[in-house]
């Protein structure tokens, strides 16, 4: 099966390596796309895992995880990476997420900022 995250790469060999260890993402792309695998799967435990602390919403991993089931993920397609290479300790993505909701077509687009902490990629939040 392909990867949600859009890469010509089977889930196995993709997001599931991130799922499974979160020290294996490379890049802040690898998280960000690995994030949005996340919300597919509703995987409230990545989603939480893979979010800085200082911005981590614990109190909301219900709804989060309630919310990504009750819509259908279409497609991501990522717009545009800055730094976020293995050797930088910061990085943003621009992209856009397409899901259904409640039969209407929505997208979230967002530029979203990831650091790391303790050695791995986080995300911190929407970038400035």
């Amino acid at each position: 099966m392909d990867c949600y995250c859009g890469t010509n790469k089977e889930y196995k060999d993709c997001c599931e390596v991130a799922h499974k260890n979160i020290a294996a993402v490379i890049t802040a792309e690898q998280l960000m796309r690995s994030r949005y695998a996340a919300f597919v799967r509703a995987d409230g435990d990545y989603l939480m895992k893979s979010h800085h602390s200082s911005t981590r919403p614990l109190k909301e991993k219900k709804s989060i995880v309630s919310w990504a089931k009750s819509v259908t993920w279409i497609r991501l397609e990522v717009l545009e990476s800055s730094k976020g290479s293995s050797n930088e300790p910061e990085g943003t993505v621009t992209f856009n997420a397409y899901f259904l909701e409640n039969g209407k077509m929505e997208v979230i687009h967002e530029k979203s900022a990831f650091i790391k902490e303790n050695g791995n990629w986080m995300y911190l939040g929407l970038a400035e």
